[in-house]
């Protein structure tokens, strides 16, 4: 199972492309999506455009992608959500399917608490796929995306093994 993460911003977008193999986690390749101070369309269009290149690069099969927060400034939130409308957009076009998390439940995945901070989950997310060095923290964020995704797909196929062994038991 190949999944792609997706860690969407106006300005810079983290991906993060892992492999699932039996029950280990291979990182496959992560990258950011650069896309400037250039007219807010236009980068808007570049997040599409490259991240329908990324997925026709590497075939994820399944793409999880973080839910946008309120944050302080209202605006900023309506620009990350239009960043991650173009992210979605992109990968839906390609018929894939979507799994959305929350901040906290990335971080609950993979660090273990839904507070860590950026380097507490860069440093997770090298120990977990064993890299040579932290990724960058956009991309990092996106990896950290993947791999709650995997944890969550297990972790509910845990879920779905017991009830079933439940029910035999009745």
């Amino acid at each position: 199972m190949r999944i792609l993460g997706i860690d969407p911003g106006s300005r810079i977008t983290g991906f993060g492309i892992i492999e699932r193999t039996g029950t280990r986690s291979v990182y496959v390749a992560s990258g950011c999506i650069r896309v400037g101070d250039g007219e807010f369309n236009g980068r808007l269009k570049s997040i599409f455009d490259e991240l329908r290149e990324v997925v026709a690069a590497y075939r994820p099969e399944h793409v999880a992608i973080e839910r946008v927060f309120m944050a302080r400034n209202p605006d900023s939130a309506l620009k990350l959500g239009h960043a991650r409308g173009a992210a979605l957009c992109a990968v839906l076009m390609e018929g894939l399917t979507v799994s959305e998390y929350t901040p906290a439940e990335i971080k609950q995945a993979t660090v273990g608490s839904g507070r860590a901070g950026k380097e507490q989950v860069q440093h997770m997310v090298q120990a977990l796929l064993k890299l040579p060095a932290a990724p960058q923290a956009d991309a990092a964020d996106a990896l950290a995306v993947a791999l709650c995704h995997v944890h969550t797909a297990q972790t509910l196929g845990h879920l779905a093994v017991a009830q079933r062994m439940a029910g035999r038991r009745r």
